[in-house]
């Protein structure tokens, strides 16, 4: 079974949307590297079983991607705020170069405190 490593990621997100022994199955095979008779011995169910949850589990997850859109959104918003700091060192070091501005300082200082902010949300 190849592993999309796509799923590891997607089960942050809508992990807790899958049955236990879901959930269970996919951090064991694809944040532990376990493989399908391990984890079968470990949750006392058959290879099968485990290969079985972890199929619908994976279709669960793009299924609730694909609806919902979390994860692409949420690595776009981190994006978009490394722009917004590497334009923010840019003015910082352009302010100190050329107008040494104390209130843009000051601006800096509440905007790299508000991205601070958003940093500990996401």
């Amino acid at each position: 079974m190849a592993k999309d490593l796509r799923v590891s990621y997607l089960l942050d997100f809508y992990g807790e949307l899958l049955t236990e022994k879901q959930r269970e199955s996919l951090d064991c095979y694809y944040n532990q590297d376990l493989s399908l008779g391990e984890i079968g011995e470990n949750l006392n169910i058959t290879r099968q079983g485990v290969r079985d949850n972890i199929k619908r589990a994976e279709a669960i997850l793009f299924e609730m991607e694909e609806k919902l859109g979390l994860a692409k959104k949420f690595s776009l918003i981190n994006d978009k705020l490394e722009d917004i700091k590497k334009h923010i060192d840019i003015i910082d070091q352009r302010n100190m170069r050329v107008y040494r501005s104390n209130d843009i300082n000051e601006s800096i200082k509440v905007i790299l405190k508000d991205l601070d902010k958003l940093d500990k949300l996401i």
